[in-house]
Formats: C-alpha cells, structure tokens, sequence
C-alpha cells in the first residue's frame, strides 16, 4: 500500500546549517514559477518565490504516531480506576480486591511489552523526562544498602519502580487526545467525587484528623487533606483548559462546576500549600494565556482572589493567616532537620523512607525537594527538579510556537494548562512529602503525550504544505526542510 510522501524524502538542494545555528531559525519551503518555454521566449522577470516559513526542527518530527496499544490502555484506564477510586473502601464486601491493582499492572506490563516490541522495536520511547526518572530510580536503588533500615528503604524502592513502571505504559500507550482526554476524565470524576465528600465532612463538622481537619472520603494518597489538596491543585488548571478547548455545550456547564467543587474541596482540606499552590497555578496561567493587557487580566485574578477569601469560611480565613500554630511550627522544624540530615549524607542520604527516623517528631520532611536530597542524596534531588524542568520546558515551547501562528490552538490552552499544573505542583510540593508518589508522574506523562501529539500534527502539516514531487514543473526543485 502506497505510504505518505514523507518531507525527507525530498532531494536537497539547500546549505545545512552550521553547529550553532538555532533549531528554531525558519527556513523556507519554497517553488519557483515554472520554466518559460524556449519557443515562446519572453523577458526575464524576478518573481518573488512563494515561501513558508516553518521551524527547521518540524522536519525531525514524526509523521505520526502509530496506532496500537488498545488492550494496554484499556489495563492503563482499569489500573488507573483501581488505584484512584480504591472501590474496596467503599464496598466491604470487595475487600478481596484490595491487590487487584498489582495484578491489573502486571497483565498490562504483560502485553505492553511485546506489543511495544511490534510497533516500535524498542521497550519505550527515549525522551528527557524518563531518562531522568531512571536516573532518579537507581540514585534511589543506591540509597538503600546505605539506609538505617534497609527493609524500609527498599520497600519504598519497589513502590516507585511500580510508579515508573505505570508512568513509561502511559507515555507510550497514550496515542491519541481521545485517550488522553477518557484518562484525564476518569480522574476528573474522583476529584470531584472527594472534593465533594470533603466539603461535606467539614459542613457536618467530622474532624478526624488533630486540628479539626477532615479525612479523605478515598484513602491511600488522598486520605491526608494536604495530599488530597496538591492533586486537587494539579486537577484545576487542566479542567480550566478542557473548558477553554471543548467545543460542546456540556462542556462548557460540566467544566466550569468541576472547577468550583475542585475549589470547594481544597477549601475543606484547610491546606495552605494547596491554597498558595492554586493562586501561583491561576495567576500563572493568566499571564500565560493573556497576549495583551497581562497586568489588568493579573489584576482581575486578584480580586477575584480577595472575593474569594472573603467569601471563604472563617476557620479557612484564620488557618490561611495562621503561621504559628504547632502544626506549622512542626513543619518548619522538620524542613530544617531535612536540610541538616541532608548537609551531612549529601552523596546517598539516609535511604528512600528513612528520613521519619532521624526526624525530631517522627514526621516526614513535608517537603518534596529535601525529601529526595534527604533519603536519597543531593545529586537525587537535583535530578529531581531537572525533571521538574525538563517537563515544562517543552510546553513553553509549544506556547511560543502557537501563540505566534495559532493563538487559538487547542495545544496552545492544553500546554498552558499542564504548564500552570506542574508549577502548581512544584509550589505545593513544598509543604508535602510527595517527590515519589503517583500525582506528578500522571501529569509528566500527559505532558509528554501532548508533546507527542502536537509535533505529529505540526509534522503532517508541514508535509502537506510541500508540494509532491510527482506534480511539479519540470526544472522545479523543492527545498529538503530535514537538517542533521
């Protein structure tokens, strides 16, 4: 069966760029008029050749994304379902289910990886961000003969080889926006559904928490309220962007409701990461998506912000404003004990889950970045927010490059939103200890994905701007648009 033409395929006939020309200068796609005929001369004009402009990195870019992976997306979605809305708690009388999840993962590992085979030829794809997510695994496998408690450390190794594990599936197998959007919907639901449950719980007044705070109505990562709060601060701005892509009706009802149950649930949790988290991910994302007048739409947010707090229950206003309670004092105390314990094991610390043993309150270090350099070294935690880095950069590129020819595009709304989630991440991060759990390893891997997606579809473009070599004048040359 015929394939596509592909743009290298192309002859070239243009200088390559040197070593330190940018990837990002434009080059021309060009075709010049066609040939006068010898027996019907005429006087030679110039005519200016009709060009392109496109980014000369387009032409290392995939055509497209093969299709495949539909039984390993489906164990993805199931495994994703388990772990998130943990049915068991629920229903007692599904108890037995509780390690259901395992063997979900491990059926689904079972078929990624000779399917993936077939497709690819390779285990995964190579980007950045799992390379780095590698390296951070062995600094971890490296902490561990060096633990206090060995059994702990490697305990805690395990799990996040079972997270990166999850986290590579869903970068391959997540081919298309449709599977994309069904996972971010799945998650989207449990959202609300403990946002909903948690702003019951604190209208009912059941604290079971010390300090009158409420319980997760879904225990395991969302039983903690701060917990529950940083994936709640993740979850906002992308719903922001769903609702500024979608092009349904319902669309435009549902989005703007999850946002405001998203709001009311971390509302519920007390948190003053998730609260600091929300405002620094909103604000971000204004600047980012407002082309002009970034000031007054600042402005705006902010008083929205002040409305907000206003309106926001008096115990939520004292505990936002509150810095010297026990529980923060707690916190400070351990964040600086973590620094201590790091300055005194910087190449493998004390080993993954070992920090709670040399804390002076038996805590963890409620800080994700001394969490990693802590337990696991301080090259860890650098490797760490390279990570962090290396996930947000492309998405700032994918805005620069929309923004100036599709400031309307939908990748544009989507990269801002995922940008704004990670940064939102990134600051509430500070006051948990989260550095190895599953919340930031879903949204790296919706980033990429959209990553992925946005460079095929800009790719297939390009291809069908050139024109196809069958139909051009004789004489005519196309310009190759591939550098390497």
């Amino acid at each position: 069966m015929p394939q596509e033409p592909h743009i290298l395929d192309y002859e070239p006939v243009s200088r390559r760029p040197a070593d330190g020309d940018s990837a990002q200068d434009p080059v021309e796609v060009w075709v010049p008029p066609a040939r006068i005929s010898d027996s019907n001369p005429a006087p030679i004009t110039k005519v200016a050749p009709k060009a392109v402009s496109v980014p000369a990195d387009l032409a290392r870019r995939p055509m497209g994304i093969k299709r495949g992976h539909a039984i390993s997306y489906a164990g993805l979605f199931f495994f994703t379902a388990w772990v998130y809305f943990r049915p068991y708690e629920i229903f007692p009388s599904l108890k037995w289910t509780a390690s259901i999840a395992f063997w979900i993962a491990l059926a689904t590992l079972a078929v990624y990886i000779p399917t993936q085979l077939g497709l690819e030829g390779k285990i995964s794809i190579s980007v950045r961000e799992i390379k780095l997510a590698l390296v951070l695994l062995f600094a971890g496998l490296l902490s561990v003969p060096f633990a206090s408690n060995r059994l702990m450390a490697w305990s805690a190794f395990v799990e996040f080889v079972k997270v990166l594990v999850i986290f590579i599936i869903l970068v391959n197998v997540v081919r298309t926006e449709w599977r994309l959007k069904f996972l971010v919907w799945l998650i989207l639901v449990v959202s609300c559904w403990m946002s909903i449950g948690a702003f019951n719980d604190y209208r009912l007044g059941r604290f079971n928490l010390p300090g009158a705070r409420i319980e997760g109505v879904i225990g395991g990562l969302f039983d903690n309220p701060n917990d529950m709060a940083l994936h709640l601060v993740t979850m906002i701005p992308i719903t922001i962007a769903f609702f500024l892509t979608t092009k349904y009706v319902l669309g435009k009802l549902i989005y703007p409701l999850c946002v405001a149950v998203m709001v009311l649930g971390i509302v519920a949790s007390f948190s003053r990461g998730g609260f600091i988290g929300l405002m620094c991910s909103i604000g971000f994302m204004v600047w980012r998506l407002a082309r002009n007048y970034r000031p007054l739409y600042l402005g705006i947010a902010l008083l929205v912000v002040t409305g907000f707090v206003a309106l926001a229950p008096g115990d939520f206003r004292e505990r936002i404003a509150t810095t010297g309670d026990s529980s923060s004092i707690a916190r400070q105390n351990d964040l600086k004990r973590s620094i201590f314990i790091l300055l005194h094991h910087p190449l493998f610390g004390v080993g993954l889950n070992n920090y709670v043993l040399f804390s002076n309150t038996d805590h963890a270090t409620h800080n994700a970045y001394t969490q990693v350099g802590s337990e696991a070294g301080v090259p860890a935690m650098i490797i760490y927010i390279m990570f962090l880095v290396a996930a947000i950069k492309p998405l700032r590129l994918i805005g620069a490059d929309t923004k100036e020819h599709d400031p309307k595009s939908r990748f544009r709304y989507l990269a801002a939103g995922l940008e704004a989630s990670l940064i939102g991440y990134m600051v509430s991060s500070f006051f948990a200890s989260v550095a190895f759990l599953w919340y930031l390893y879903y949204v790296v891997g919706y980033a990429i994905v959209l990553r992925r997606l946005y460079e095929a579809t800009e790719a297939k473009e390009l291809a069908a701007q050139a024109p196809d070599p069958a139909t051009a004048p004789t004489g005519s040359h196309v310009m190759d648009v591939s550098f390497t």
